[in-house]
């Protein structure tokens, strides 16, 4: 706890921060925040939810997801893991089956505690384990029938990664064929645009359901949407219900989210092209510096996110960062853990409004003190 809270006062007292992410802010400042935002996204002068009252913020905040989408309608969740198991609960009971082909690498696999297993009784199966989403001959290949094809876009724990456009188009089709449904895993779908060359709406309407987040790119406080069409999201606020997701006021996590859609939404494709020049120049720096292996991945990022791997411990990486931000005001990285081998760390970097005033010397020259305080 205390290493926590010497991580968050370093960055927070950082006067120029590298990798965003997740905020590190006190409540007085959050609130702050919320008060500043909010007035331009949502009539202040309305009352408070309840129960998710489709005449007030939190029904504004679903029509408004829709429309951004492109679907017939959205239903706001408390969180993107409950959103996803009833996706998946209502396809199996659409389709009959309640097999679910994913990736093993899937949020839903990693991340979720194996709830759709657990809670809703499904089982999934993987077309690949290579560190991608799968082909369309993988999708047709497969030996036993499947309902649901879901997709995570992008894949995170595979380094935020995309599949080309006739890729992803591709591996649908062979879902069709397999007479499954399609949903998208798209907690971070917002930022996908400028890799696909594609808008929101002509990504969405490739899949029958659209799981998407509020918090991660779009910098809300919390909860989600599961978009699709009228009837498909009419019966996922009966089992959203059922799940406990019916809350009894949703508004501070509703305004936030309509805020980070009206200021972070239209910035996202400026964060990819930034991450793709803040990657090149650390892959540069780090080789300029003999570092004996390290890797950027993908070495061209897809979105606004992506991984560095160092052959160094974690606890090492996360020191010397804590020790730059105290000592110099100046953060680079978030948090390193070691999610293979001993010694060998990894980081995910996000890149977003904290980066825009970064100019490539001011990165060259924090990564050179980075490496310095190794091993000190």
């Amino acid at each position: 706890m205390a290493e926590r809270s010497r991580m968050l006062a370093a960055r927070h007292g950082a006067e120029r921060v590298l990798a965003g992410g997740s905020p590190g802010r006190t409540l007085r400042e959050q609130l702050a925040r919320l008060v500043a935002d909010a007035p331009a996204a949502y009539d202040l002068a309305d009352w408070t939810d309840v129960y998710g009252n489709d005449d007030g913020v939190v029904g504004e905040l679903e029509r408004r997801t829709a429309d951004v989408l492109g679907t017939e309608a959205a239903a706001f969740f408390p969180t993107g893991t409950m959103a996803q198991q009833v996706a998946l609960r209502c396809w199996a009971g659409r389709t009959g089956s309640t097999t679910v082909a994913g990736h093993p690498l899937s949020h839903m696999e990693v991340h979720e505690r194996d709830a759709y297993a657990v809670v809703s009784g499904l089982r999934m199966v993987h077309p690949t384990s290579e560190p991608r989403l799968p082909t369309a001959a993988e999708i047709s290949g497969l030996q036993e029938p499947f309902g649901t094809l879901a997709l995570e876009l992008p894949l995170r724990d595979a380094g935020f990664v995309l599949p080309e456009w006739a890729e992803l188009t591709a591996a649908v089709e062979a879902a069709r064929e397999r007479d499954a449904v399609v949903h998208f895993d798209g907690a971070r779908l917002w930022e996908c645009t400028s890799h696909f060359g594609r808008p929101l709406p002509e990504i969405a309407a490739l899949a029958d359901s659209v799981y998407v987040s509020y918090y991660k790119s779009l910098d809300g406080i919390s909860g989600a949407a599961l978009a699709g069409s009228e009837d498909f999201v009419e019966e996922a606020r009966a089992w959203r219900h059922r799940y406990g997701g019916q809350l009894f006021q949703q508004w501070p996590a509703a305004l936030a989210a309509l805020a980070g859609l009206e200021r972070e939404l239209p910035r996202l494709p400026e964060y990819v092209a930034r991450a793709k020049a803040v990657a090149r120049i650390l892959g540069d720096g780090l080789a300029e510096a003999g570092v004996p292996w390290f890797r950027v991945h993908p070495r061209v990022p897809h979105t606004h996110q992506f991984q560095l791997w160092l052959p160094h411990p974690a606890a090492e990486l996360n020191e010397a960062g804590i020790r730059q931000a105290e000592e110099t005001r100046t953060a680079l990285f978030r948090t390193w853990s070691e999610p293979g081998l001993a010694g060998l760390a990894m980081t995910e970097v996000t890149i977003d409004s904290s980066a825009t005033e970064w100019t490539p010397e001011d990165l060259r020259t924090a990564l050179a003190d980075f490496l310095r305080r190794l091993g000190r």
